[in-house]
């Protein structure tokens, strides 16, 4: 007789791959708690991501569509923010803080 294996929802496997790559909550994060940004203000925030790596990550949440690039109309500017789909990983963030406070010291992470 064989056990029944566990597989993980679909749904589930997805949101981890984006929120688990590395630097997308942190981008996540400061867009939450700071609203939108300019991409240099934004990189200096996540300071140990590359431009480069931080120019990827915009994209594939771009693509996600977690993350809108917005040009303002009377100026080359562009600010990165939330979409309502990003906006709704407040209280998933919240509780990541939640967690993270509880569990690990400011020793543990440096």
């Amino acid at each position: 007789m064989q056990a029944n294996a566990f597989t993980l929802c679909p749904k589930f496997s997805k949101t981890f791959s984006i929120l688990g790559r590395k630097w997308n909550g942190l981008i996540i994060d400061v867009l939450l708690q700071e609203g939108p940004q300019r991409f240099r203000t934004l990189a200096d925030k996540v300071d140990k991501c590359s431009d480069r790596v931080m120019v990827e990550r915009l994209k594939e949440l771009e693509a996600e569509n977690l993350v809108e690039r917005v040009s303002q109309n009377d100026s080359s500017r562009v600010l990165y923010q939330l979409t309502s789909q990003g906006e709704d990983l407040r209280e998933v963030m919240k509780a990541i803080h939640t967690w993270s406070d509880q569990w690990y010291s400011i020793e543990d992470c440096q």
